[in-house]
């Protein structure tokens, strides 16, 4: 069966929630980037999505909810976690915590852990989804696991083609880049992903500094793989000009043969990075990207640099 083209409207959002209660995927548009949801107590569709993707089932999902009150009825959301969540949702922050014991969203999502990664996104659309399925979503990056994030529907339907059942046209995704996640589950806040809420802004909120995940530990949430966000292409970073057969990045005073920000704003950089290196693959073999500052949300894009240019 073909995939559907969902419009962002009424009727497209009540048919979105029918696909989805059926056990269905519908790729669906929030703040940081298009997501393929699947009902989060739904095992068979979970099963599914892991395989649509080809994720590996030991990387856990983030469970996607409409408010503080669905998010409580899944995880602990006490402490720090609940003043964050409550400050910062909705928007690109996902909270690691200890699981609720009448939580909804199934192991398989969970990765089997005895935590559960929860974020309110500020997406109006996929708001009333979940609003109208009445339970959360999971909805990892519509993509195939470690390809580059897809910001708008068409880049969603020429990574997956006709294997999920709908997408819903929400516009290009604003923030670009996925959310941050924290873990409250350990002794201290610790930042398991940067993404579109900055470290500096979570740790000033805080009064204290987020620690950083241990090396080889099993991943808690999304985005902590080595290789993950990559092109087919070979990638060089922090290069000072391009060397042959490369086509050059370049930011702010640094000119390149195409830039992620003319004017050195790392907002725009994140929201251009995946539409730049999604375009830039389908031409070119190798890409050297010259240096991101890494504070605020460069940090972030940094981060998923380096991971999109590692190589087993």
């Amino acid at each position: 069966m073909a995939t559907l083209a969902l419009k962002p409207t009424p009727e497209g959002i009540a048919a979105a929630v029918e696909i989805l209660g059926q056990g269905g995927l519908v790729a669906v548009p929030t703040e940081t980037v298009y997501g393929i949801a699947a009902d989060a107590a739904n095992a068979d569709a979970v099963a599914r999505l892991y395989e649509v993707k080809a994720r590996p089932a030991f990387n856990p999902l983030i469970a996607h909810v409409n408010g503080p009150e669905m998010a409580a009825r899944e995880g602990d959301l006490s402490g720090a976690a609940g003043f964050c969540a409550g400050f910062y949702w909705p928007g690109p922050l996902t909270v690691v915590v200890p699981g609720a014991s009448g939580a909804t969203t199934c192991d398989l999502a969970r990765a089997g852990l005895d935590t559960i990664a929860l974020r309110h996104p500020s997406h109006s659309i996929t708001h009333d989804i979940i609003t109208g399925l009445g339970r959360p979503i999971v909805a990892p990056s519509a993509n195939r696991s470690g390809k580059i994030s897809p910001v708008t529907p068409q880049d969603v339907y020429e990574e997956l083609g006709e294997t999920i059942d709908a997408i819903i046209d929400g516009g290009r995704c604003p923030v670009g880049l996925e959310s941050t996640v924290v873990s409250f589950a350990g002794p201290q806040p610790t930042l398991l992903r940067p993404g579109g809420l900055e470290r500096d802004v979570l740790e000033t909120f805080l009064g204290a500094p987020l620690a950083s995940p241990e090396d080889g530990a099993a991943p808690a949430s999304p985005g902590q793989m080595a290789r993950h966000y990559a092109p087919n292409a070979q990638l060089r970073l922090d290069a000072k000009s391009k060397e042959e057969g490369e086509v050059f990045v370049g930011f702010g005073s640094v000119a390149g043969d195409y830039t992620l920000s003319e004017h050195g704003v790392l907002k725009d950089a994140a929201a251009n990075l995946y539409p730049l290196l999604r375009f830039l693959d389908r031409k070119h073999d190798k890409i050297a990207i010259c240096p991101i500052p890494r504070h605020g949300l460069g940090e972030a894009i940094n981060d998923r640099l380096r991971r999109a240019a590692h190589r087993d």
